[in-house]
């Protein structure tokens, strides 16, 4: 294997710090993570609820690290306020509320029946 195959961990790993660091709702997103492992612990799941879970986690997450990534690439680009700018993260964003809104959905459909 290359050495710089290697360095693409620590380079993730970059990521993340700089992720949790400066993202104010990955401590959101981290939250309500430990909160639905919790829950599935406690409920004893099933392995597809735990699928849906761990799939629902992933794409918030991957969500909002890419609307950072985005957000930041634009801000290197101007800081001034232009139209096709707001678009860009506004539409960024708005794939971090899908994701959540999906998450919100499984989690209540996997979680509802053991609470109720």
């Amino acid at each position: 294997m290359p050495k710089n195959y290697f360095k693409t961990f620590g380079y993730a790993y970059s990521g993340f710090k700089y992720f949790f660091r400066l993202e104010a709702n990955a401590i959101v997103h981290l939250i309500a993570t430990v909160f639905a492992i919790g829950l599935g612990f406690y409920f004893d799941i099933k392995a597809t609820e735990w699928l849906w879970i761990c799939l629902a986690i992933t794409l918030v997450f991957s969500a909002e690290m890419f609307n950072s990534a985005i957000e930041s690439a634009c801000d290197l680009v101007t800081t001034d306020i232009k139209p096709q700018i707001k678009a860009i993260k506004d539409i960024s964003a708005a794939a971090v509320l899908f994701t959540a809104i999906f998450a919100i959905i499984a989690a209540v459909v996997i979680f509802k029946p053991y609470i109720a």
